[in-house]
């Protein structure tokens, strides 16, 4: 039985594999990035850079088709950030899986780095149901609903903070419209929009997840699957990467530009 890693701190749960697997991502991002800069070059771009001049194009043209051009320069190093490490986060539990086993013999806390993950009593309790004890260390940060919650309130409280400050006027009206009593709807059209963004990505990288270590219990039969499933799951990736990252304009679009706008062109 595989079980994740979570330690308490402070009243609260902290996956540890979650939290490796996210460290992990912006490494890897981060890295991606320094080296598409770390020898720029007109003449003889190297294939990185021209890996990189393409995704802040199709960044760039992506934001565009949301909201008026003269806008757009000032959220592309959001929407860079978000496609890049939500893409990352989705491959991550792709290529391999990394599980310790405990020892059935084993009564003890199980302990890391001097916290418990496990009370003795529950690994005792699981040797005499007859349970085999494993913990999985690495999985895609996505596949965990607090993950993607987070990057959801995070973009949830962007938008309204970008709504209040640069269209203070227009923004507090939309949640009157057509007419005052659609209030109450409005709020609620509102609060469902990060719910909608991390439940659609949780789900989408977890499903796939699961479907991983369904295919890896055939054996050697589920060789084929995996190598099917695999190719599948990096288009999944990099389409919930993107719908992430559009709906995030889309919303910013919303708050910030009013119908008078009209330099889309």
């Amino acid at each position: 039985m595989h079980f994740f890693p979570v330690v308490e701190l402070g009243g609260l749960n902290f996956d540890l594999s979650s939290i490796i697997a996210i460290l992990v991502s912006c490494i890897v991002v981060f890295a991606l990035a320094r080296a598409a800069v770390g020898n720029l070059s007109v003449h003889n771009p190297s294939k990185i850079q021209n890996f990189m001049e393409w995704v802040v194009e199709f960044v760039h043209n992506t934001i565009a088709s949301t909201m008026p051009l003269s806008k757009v320069k000032t959220y592309v190093s959001l929407g860079m950030t978000l496609i890049m490490f939500i893409f990352v986060s989705n491959l991550l539990g792709l290529p391999f899986g990394v599980v310790t086993e405990l020892d059935d013999t084993y009564k003890g806390p199980v302990t890391v780095l001097g916290m418990e993950i496990m009370s003795g009593e529950e690994v005792e309790r699981l040797h005499e149901e007859g349970k085999h004890i494993s913990f999985a260390w690495w999985k895609s940060p996505t596949a965990d609903l607090s993950v993607t919650a987070g990057l959801a309130l995070i973009v949830f409280v962007l938008v309204h903070y970008l709504g209040l400050t640069r269209n203070t006027k227009h923004y507090l009206k939309h949640y009157f419209e057509p007419f005052p009593i659609f209030f109450p709807l409005n709020v609620m059209k509102e609060a469902a929009k990060p719910l909608t963004l991390a439940l659609r990505l949780y789900a989408n990288i977890f499903a796939g997840e699961v479907l991983i270590a369904t295919i890896l219990m055939m054996g050697w039969i589920g060789l084929p699957l995996m190598a099917v499933w695999q190719g599948f799951s990096i288009f999944v990736g990099a389409i919930q990467a993107f719908l992430f990252t559009i709906l995030t304009m889309v919303y910013i679009s919303q708050a910030t530009v009013h119908e008078h706008d009209d330099d889309h062109h």
